[in-house]
């Protein structure tokens, strides 16, 4: 599965001759650059969160999903099953003050692409539900993790949900970009919190993740990627 980071959220994966587009942010809103890429699926926690929810500069003509919106049981999309886990942002962070609006509710999404099952944490801003950990245990094989801690899942409460789900791949997102105006945590504060020779550094925006990279048993391999947007 090929996998592209954009900027915060927002990824690029492809596979199964698909391409997939996560949680696209509004570039005026987070100031970064337009995405200018097609896809075939974009699928968004929500559709009211402008930091994940603005697919306007997506190229083609893609199916835009609002996995909050999705069913108990979950929906096909052009054939990839998706399943939606509902949670909320943080009950903690001023959104009124700093955006004028309330928490809203959002969804954690799960879909295999590639032989791969994905899991993108949204923007959940506590600690995910029993039941939800209890759903995805051992059906992970790459979490798109939010590492920002402010605003999100605390630390620690990622920490417990990766020990339970037991993904084999960690990738970090939603965490501080200078290029950004979110005051968040740096994705070394996550990286400090898990054994140094688990991380690769990729070097780069993209990478090409195979099955034979990732590990069968210990601590979860974490990807880092350099953002692109």
């Amino acid at each position: 599965m090929k996998i592209k980071f954009y900027a915060h959220a927002s990824f690029r994966l492809e596979g199964d001759g698909l391409a997939v587009i996560t949680d696209p942010f509004n570039c005026e809103k987070s100031k970064f650059d337009p995405i200018n890429e097609p896809a075939d699926i974009v699928l968004m926690s929500s559709d009211t969160d402008d930091f994940h929810s603005d697919p306007s500069h997506i190229l083609g003509e893609p199916e835009v999903v609002n996995t909050l919106a999705i069913p108990a049981g979950g929906r096909d999309v052009k054939g990839i099953h998706v399943t939606s886990y509902p949670a909320t942002e943080s009950l903690t962070f001023d959104y009124q003050t700093e955006y004028g609006r309330d928490p809203d509710a959002n969804a954690l999404y799960h879909f295999t692409l590639d032989g791969m099952r994905v899991l993108h944490m949204g923007d959940i801003g506590t600690a995910v539900p029993d039941g939800h950990l209890e759903a995805l245990k051992g059906k992970v094989d790459v979490l798109l993790a939010l590492t920002g801690d402010h605003a999100t899942i605390p630390l620690p409460d990622l920490d417990d949900a990766i020990s339970v789900i037991g993904p084999k791949a960690v990738i970090p997102m939603h965490y501080y970009s200078p290029k950004g105006v979110l005051r968040i945590e740096p994705v070394e504060s996550f990286l400090a919190r898990v054994p140094e020779d688990s991380v690769t550094r990729v070097g780069g925006s993209e990478l090409d993740l195979t099955a034979d990279m990732l590990p069968t048993d210990g601590a979860p391999r974490v990807f880092v990627f350099e953002q692109s947007r």
